[in-house]
């Protein structure tokens, strides 16, 4: 079976069009390219199956790689058989591949070599045979001095050692304690002693015994983090009893002297070898899956984040709360550029409130601002009640905004490069505006991990995170769409064949020439190329373009079948693209070819009805309860409106307007949410609940969800 027969069977896909994606993919197509503009090839595959075809592809790869070192190694030493390649060969499995190869596999020194120099092997051939006779007069005849043996019982000793490590690399062996440790391991934690006090919140795996795969991903990494902080005590095992069973049936044919010396050579293989290596494997096999899980739930509440509603192209205050500090204050225009700032002090020492008041409602009539964003960091309640109370002659809209990150920004490389007038509080409040006017232009600038939705993300696999949240941000930007002569760099350098590189030459180009009359342009700007044009044209926009289709998501490759549409009905494209009437009229069955189908032309025939239109949701205005604003003045039953700012697997946390979120357990949730509610829930969504439990000194909040409201 090839790769793309495999993938399609395991994935219960087209296994044609599993080849054409893989064809499509190695040739240097991109997953959201293939999934928008590639559909009669894929069968119209989305983004999430694509990504798994590509990821099991480097897979499978990964284990036909091995394969080839496997059979080298082996075929080095003489010892390839066509028996043993055709095992080779059908391993299915890195560690079906890695059993068989474990015989053959070059060692450090252990104590089965050091016997087998001294030439006890074939005592240890005979007791596993497992004859009726005296073993003692057997291994009488294997002392040897010059080997180091001297006695009868080292030599019995030396062949069990034989005996251990052939036991350990036996395949069947392995393949039934893999089963067992799989179905019935348990993972077990302990305190250290005299660690209870300074590893207290770990309390809940002091004693600890679960059966390991229905452990949930955050506590397994929660208990290992509580191991490499070292609080913790782990263990990973079945029951003893039950793997020394299953070796004993392999292993034992007789009861005699013989099979009481392989019966002792079985429990030392089990408790030196193979228990520490299994144990070693589902360590791995869980942190894995407990980090798969993780990165799901991370990369989950970044689009979440990437695409929320974006408030549009509005004049914009927006304030960076402080008390002792202050409230620095900038004005954006309608595309987030810095028109003024200002520093306020309406609270706490200095309490200018008359003086702070009438600097934001000067700035707010200067500028005609028509939406106010505040920090929901310390002092964003306050000074939110603060500026609802000023008596605007225009009230723009006034919302909070979650500044998670903003400071990581105000102090990068490109944040001094494009305000290296101001200082870091300036920078913080414009990255503040700007993620209200649009979250995804200013929120691509920072790190995913600094925006603080994460799960144990500082303990997962680093690799695969930045991986994932790399294809999170790219899928994002492109479902979006950039306006290629307002895009920041890093921005355009997420769009589908584009990178960094390409995204600077084309910022250059754009500085240059005064911005992009039409997307041909791009193939003007240097190194971008042919296959960087058919990859990318598709997610670039240009509003102001002459041609309307430069302001969709129509790829170039197609306007000619767009043409065809207007000619067939006597019209121009801008006809077409503005007369709801004209498109119902449009057959696109007319316009099949042997490369362009259904799906294609639905997609062209959707496009020209929404004309690039952002695709995210609108834009819905929240406000906190008015008469909370501190956690002390909760209390329990109280039902209260509320944003969601993270999702975990145990729950999510929702800003109430505390300054401290609340947590809805998973438990607080009905039963169609319990499983997953990042399924159910996303970030930013506005809910109601229910206050629980309120822990004054260890600042903690415990919510219900009133499902009824979402």
């Amino acid at each position: 079976m090839n790769f793309a027969q495999r993938i399609a069977h395991e994935l219960s896909l087209d296994a044609s069009k599993v080849l054409n994606v893989l064809d499509l993919l190695e040739k240097g197509a991109t997953i959201p390219f293939v999934a928008r503009y590639r559909k009669e090839a894929s069968g119209g595959m989305d983004e999430v199956k694509i990504l798994l075809i590509q990821n099991r592809f480097a897979q499978l790869m990964e284990i036909e790689n091995r394969r080839a070192v496997i059979l080298k190694s082996i075929a080095e030493q003489d010892k390839l058989t066509p028996e043993l390649k055709a095992r080779i060969d059908a391993a299915l499995t890195l560690p079906e591949l890695e059993d068989i190869y474990l015989p053959y596999k070059p060692k450090r020194k252990t104590k089965a070599s050091v016997a087998k120099e001294k030439g006890l092997e074939p005592l240890a051939v005979k007791l596993y045979k497992q004859y009726n006779g005296d073993v003692r007069k057997w291994a009488a005849e294997y002392i040897n001095p010059e080997k180091n043996v001297n006695t009868i019982d080292e030599a019995l000793a030396g062949a069990r050692d034989i005996l251990a490590e052939n036991i350990c690399e036996h395949e069947i062996t392995r393949a039934r304690i893999r089963k067992l440790f799989f179905n019935q391991g348990e993972i077990v934690s302990k305190i250290i002693k005299d660690k209870e006090e300074a590893g207290n919140k770990y309390s809940i795996y002091f004693d600890n015994k679960e059966l390991l795969k229905k452990a949930s991903s955050h506590r397994i990494l929660a208990m290992f983090r509580g191991e490499d902080e070292g609080f913790l005590r782990l263990k990973i095992e079945p029951d003893e009893v039950d793997a020394l069973d299953i070796m004993d049936n392999i292993h034992l044919h007789t009861d005699n002297e013989a099979s009481d010396q392989v019966a002792d050579a079985i429990e030392d293989s089990y408790k030196r070898l193979l228990q520490p290596q299994m144990e070693t494997e589902m360590r791995q096999q869980a942190k894995e899956k407990a980090d798969e899980e993780a990165i799901r739930v991370f990369s989950n509440n970044v689009r979440q984040l990437l695409l929320a509603a974006p408030l549009g192209q509005k004049v914009v205050m927006a304030i960076d709360p402080g008390f002792r500090t202050g409230c620095k204050v900038v004005v954006l225009n309608k595309y987030g550029s810095l028109l003024e700032n200002a520093t306020i002090y309406p609270h706490p020492p200095q309490n200018n409130v008359q003086q702070a008041n009438q600097i934001i409602y000067d700035l707010a009539k200067k500028h005609n601002v028509e939406a106010i964003a505040i920090g929901n960091g310390t002092a964003g309640r306050e000074t939110e009640n603060f500026v609802r109370n000023i008596n605007f002659e225009q009230k723009p809209i006034i919302v909070v905004v979650n500044e998670n990150g903003a400071s990581v920004y105000s102090a990068s490389d490109l944040a001094r490069e494009e305000f290296p007038d101001h200082d870091i509080t300036v920078r913080g409040s414009v990255s503040i505006g700007r993620r209200l006017i649009d979250p995804l232009a200013e929120l691509i600038k920072i790190d995913p991990k600094s925006i603080g939705v994460g799960q144990y993300q500082h303990d997962v696999n680093q690799k695969k995170l930045a991986e994932s949240l790399e294809q999170t941000v790219d899928s994002c930007v492109n479902a979006v769409g950039v306006e290629v002569n307002s895009a920041s760099r890093e921005l355009l350098s997420h769009v589908s064949g584009i990178g960094a590189a390409l995204a600077k030459n084309v910022v250059d180009y754009r500085n240059k020439n005064g911005g992009f009359k039409s997307k041909a342009e791009l193939k003007k700007v240097s190194r971008f190329g042919e296959k960087a044009f058919e990859q990318a044209a598709g997610f670039i926009r240009i509003h102001d373009a002459e041609n309307p289709l430069d302001r969709s998501a129509v790829h170039p490759e197609s306007y000619h079948i767009v043409e065809k549409m207007a000619k067939h009905l006597n019209c121009s494209i801008a006809d077409l693209v503005a007369d709801e009437n004209l498109r119902k009229q449009i057959n696109i069955n007319y316009f099949v070819t042997a490369t362009v189908g259904i799906p294609t032309l639905t997609d062209i025939v959707k496009e020209l009805s929404k004309q690039g239109r952002d695709p995210r949701e609108e834009f819905n205005i929240f406000e906190f309860d008015n008469t909370v604003s501190d956690i002390t003045h909760l209390r329990e039953g109280m039902i209260l409106p509320g944003v969601v700012v993270n999702i975990a697997a145990f729950g999510c946390f929702v800003d109430i307007g505390v300054h401290q979120s609340g947590l809805i357990h998973i438990s607080q949730m009905a039963k169609q949410y319990v499983h997953d509610p990042n399924r159910i829930l996303k970030l930013n969504q506005n809910i109601k609940v229910k206050v629980l439990e309120i822990d004054i000194p260890r600042k903690r909040i415990s919510l219900s969800l009133l499902t009824d409201e979402i």
